[in-house]
């Protein structure tokens, strides 16, 4: 049986993907930190380990070098919320097979997860990175429209004005429409650039300005999940 490190200190989704992985016939091993890693990683075998990049005491990028240094032939997949270019670029220059961003399709993690061992079985773990693509997503039905390339929102005809953070939560609740998006991982996106903490408060402040904003009694998009999240509930559309 394949045995997988699963890397992430965000409880509840280490436990669900500890849970899908197990049930596709898997054996999983958690670590919530970088020192726990290292030590299972030393100590044990594994056929392939996940990693999230923000870790308590540490990065996923500085552990991926100790794993590799350790187990050079062990393949590795970023699990993370870090989307931009260069980080993307820095899992792959660092022997990672896939670089995989959050939210995402738990089939579509395991299909990867299937491919990555099978390249490893196949050539000793030197498989080659996969490409990653990248959409510029938009959603449209006949009260609200919205543009996330060109950064434009209009409800019932209405041009609205919407904040940059309120566009990257807008963004990522309609990429992963119908699926639970955690308060965790909103967090992690709405982290302004220069730096400054987006508390749960702020979050919960901005949703509700952004539902007063995009909502009326008769079209509800955004519904919350009690204890995890929220979900945007109407269909997704590229155009």
């Amino acid at each position: 049986m394949e045995r997988i490190l699963v890397v992430e200190d965000d409880l509840a989704l280490s436990t669900g993907l500890c849970f899908e992985l197990d049930s596709a016939g898997y054996a999983t091993q958690a670590a919530y930190n970088c020192r726990k890693a290292e030590y299972l990683v030393e100590q044990e075998h594994f056929s392939l380990a996940l990693l999230d990049v923000n870790l308590p005491d540490g990065d996923g990028f500085d552990l991926c070098r100790k794993i590799k240094g350790m187990r050079p032939a062990l393949p590795v997949i970023f699990l993370t919320a870090n989307d931009l270019e260069e980080d993307v670029l820095t899992g792959y220059d660092l022997g990672a097979e896939d670089y995989i961003t959050k939210p995402f399709r738990m089939p579509i993690l395991l299909k990867k997860v299937e491919v990555a061992l099978r390249r490893g079985a196949a050539a000793g773990g030197q498989g080659a990175a996969a490409g990653r693509q990248t959409e510029e997503l938009c959603y449209r039905d006949d009260f609200l429209q919205l543009d996330f390339e060109a950064l434009t929102a209009l409800r019932d005809g209405e041009k609205l004005s919407i904040t940059p953070n309120e566009y990257k939560l807008l963004r990522v609740l309609v990429a992963n429409a119908g699926n639970v998006v955690t308060r965790r991982l909103l967090l992690e996106k709405l982290w302004d650039c220069e730096g400054k903490f987006i508390d749960d408060h702020t979050l919960t402040v901005t949703m509700n300005r952004l539902r007063a904003k995009i909502e009326d009694e008769t079209h509800v998009y955004i519904k919350t999940v009690r204890g995890m999240g929220y979900i945007w509930e109407k269909d997704m559309k590229n155009y």
